[in-house]
């Protein structure tokens, strides 16, 4: 009878993913806060919206599709094609680069750019973040359901 080693499944700390949401929640409300009083034009406010939004939405896609990646080397059927891997770090560069660059043409004080500027890109950071949490929880609950079937797959075939 050969006895099998225990499996040990990693999962973040109840004080890990608190953090991580109250960290994310945190940037949202701050860039929330600072578009809802950009002072100057309708259609800058609108812009920078579009921005921050774009920017979100990007850094999850690349977040996933960069994970997924790593997942898959060394499996060249389940590899994403050449013309993605473009679309999704194209996507993420654009978004990034427009929202900077409306950034820093927007007509309003010095220290208000950088009070976007740096909620900005704490929110993609905690983005990132979020996603890894998020991912990283979702494969060890796939993990112990694989183990619990696999454990209880013998007692079936006893019966």
């Amino acid at each position: 009878m050969q006895v099998s080693k225990p499996i040990l499944i990693h999962r973040d700390s109840k004080a890990w993913s608190l953090q991580v949401w109250v960290s994310f929640s945190i940037a949202i409300f701050l860039c929330a806060v600072g578009l809802a009083y950009l002072p100057g034009k309708d259609l800058d406010r609108a812009f920078m919206v579009m921005g921050y939004f774009f920017c979100l939405s990007a850094a999850f896609v690349l977040a996933k599709f960069v994970r997924d990646n790593e997942r898959t080397q060394g499996d060249p059927r389940t590899a994403d094609t050449p013309m993605f891997r473009f679309v999704v770090w194209g996507g993420f560069f654009l978004a990034m680069g427009l929202t900077g660059w409306g950034l820093m043409r927007m007509e309003v004080n010095e220290t208000y750019k950088a009070f976007l500027g740096v909620s900005w890109l704490y929110l993609i950071t905690c983005t990132f973040t979020l996603a890894k949490t998020l991912r990283d929880k979702h494969e060890a609950d796939l993990n112990e359901v694989r183990m619990q079937n696999r454990q209880a797959r013998p007692e079936r075939d006893t019966e």
